[in-house]
């Protein structure tokens, strides 16, 4: 756990100190989520039925927007290879960053969500819901953000090759998450989508680490 605890506090240092790009990603889910109700009108009622889908994409967009800098500075100034070279397992310090990367991107999105359901005149219970939908969804996104932003890490256009690899992949945690809330509203049981999306994370996290130092181990050699 050593070497997991230095990593994760290394990374969340980093973070803290670049917090003008997780300011941006931040800024930019807010300016998405807050345009829909300037293009669609003030009707409670069209707000209540898209306002879940909307956050879910702005969600998951700026979660995208964060992405390339996972390994990438790492891998600039040398220190992913040291890493690759440590005896320490991969999977260990992979994790790690992984988890640093949710605290300081997909964390800020949850925290803010009450606000955004009240932009979208959401009820209360419909809310709760969609901070449920993003604490279980969001791991997943970085979870399968980090293999692809493993697996275009140095490469020309990395950016938009990330994009079009994992945004195909994001689409089931895009449907359940926004279907959790949608569900609420229409009086159907949410569990099924949150069971979902749950043992989605977890199947996430036990296979992402493994894809994802075997993909950094390609680009490093």
């Amino acid at each position: 756990m050593n070497i997991f605890l230095a990593v994760l506090r290394r990374d969340l240092l980093l973070a803290w100190r670049g917090r003008s790009d997780l300011l941006v990603a931040l800024a930019f889910f807010l300016i998405v989520a807050s345009l829909f109700p300037f293009g669609v009108g003030a009707d409670p009622v069209q707000l209540r039925a898209i306002g879940p889908g909307v956050v879910w994409v702005a969600a998951l967009l700026a979660s995208l927007l964060a992405l390339p800098r996972l390994f990438a500075q790492d891998h600039d100034s040398g220190v992913l290879e040291q890493l690759l070279l440590s005896p320490e397992p991969a999977v260990i310090w992979v994790s790690a960053k992984i988890l640093a990367h949710w605290i300081a991107t997909g964390l800020p999105l949850v925290l803010i969500a009450p606000l955004l359901g009240l932009m979208y005149r959401l009820e209360p219970g419909a809310t709760q819901v969609l901070i449920a939908s993003l604490a279980l969804g969001t791991p997943i996104l970085s979870l399968i953000g980090a293999i692809g932003a493993a697996l275009t890490l140095g490469l020309r256009g990395a950016g938009s090759l990330l994009a079009l690899l994992v945004l195909p992949l994001f689409v089931p945690v895009l449907v359940f998450g926004a279907g959790a809330v949608d569900a609420w509203a229409g009086g159907m049981s949410i569990a099924p989508h949150l069971s979902l999306l749950g043992g989605g994370s977890l199947a996430a996290l036990a296979l992402a680490p493994f894809a994802c130092a075997a993909a950094l181990r390609l680009a490093c050699e």
